[in-house]
């Protein structure tokens, strides 16, 4: 399947490391005009800098922004006024006993892992709809139909994205636009790496930890390994394609085997 998105503009929130990179990388190399986006003008010329090595035909630009306020988003409005291809990847997690959380916490997840996408999306879905096409993407997680007993404040913005991505395929339906949401599974990310030794220890090599992780908190697992962030933006690429011009309002798995259902 060879996948051609030149002559399409990506954006891609959060970007500069971890599954929003591999997506990004993915997206360019495939040939869209692809947005890197982080927080800091240093994080986001870093990343530009290290994906041109990479990829040296590849057309990449950015903005910093901070997504989770609705300044950022009206920073990267101004700058890339259209875009066909957006993937609402920007979020934050951490463990934390649920009775722990206050309501400051709770704020900030939704902020940031929803309300983000959320409001790029409002700015970037009507555009797509005149224009007849576009793909709008969601990175869920299986912690939405799985809530994790430590971390149930991300479990319930993952949850969100489902709704929320759902609603906006419903706007955008016979336009052209598809929406959708990726439910990834445990991936390898270095943020994971932390979050995995914070969980089982810090004294024991990497791969003992990943092993001990994945049989300890997440046993239903198929893989029996994390997933690497190349596996996930393979998904979200053919998403972005002309092939996927049938997927919208779907809620697509790529999590390893880790729901253990038939339907998400």
């Amino acid at each position: 399947m060879d996948i051609g998105l030149s002559g399409r503009t990506a954006l891609v929130s959060g970007s500069t490391q971890g599954i929003g990179r591999a997506i990004a990388a993915g997206l360019a190399r495939a040939g869209a005009r692809t947005v890197i986006n982080g927080r800091s003008d240093q994080s986001v010329a870093g990343t530009l800098k290290e994906l041109r090595e990479e990829l040296p035909d590849a057309d990449l630009d950015g903005v910093a922004a901070d997504l989770g306020t609705a300044a950022g988003a009206h920073t990267v409005l101004e700058r890339f006024p259209a875009v066909d291809i957006l993937v609402n990847n920007l979020g934050i997690f951490g463990p934390r006993p649920v009775l722990e959380i206050d309501d400051a916490e709770w704020r900030r997840f939704f902020e940031i892992n929803v309300l983000s996408g959320v409001r790029l999306t409002r700015q970037y879905l009507p555009g797509m709809m005149q224009r007849g096409w576009g793909r709008v993407q969601f990175i869920a997680s299986d912690s939405a139909v799985m809530i994790p007993e430590e971390m149930v404040h991300y479990g319930m913005t993952k949850t969100a994205l489902l709704a929320v991505s759902r609603g906006y395929a419903k706007a955008a339906a016979g336009t052209g636009v598809t929406v959708n949401t990726v439910m990834a599974g445990p991936t390898h990310t270095g943020g994971v790496e932390q979050f995995v030794a914070d969980m089982v220890g810090h004294d024991l090599p990497w791969e003992d930890a990943q092993r001990r992780f994945i049989a300890e908190h997440r046993p239903h697992s198929l893989l029996r390994r994390l997933i690497e962030p190349d596996e996930i933006a393979n998904m979200v690429v053919y998403l972005s394609s002309e092939y996927a011009s049938a997927t919208t309002g779907a809620a697509v798995r790529a999590d390893g085997g880790y729901i253990d259902g038939i339907l998400p």
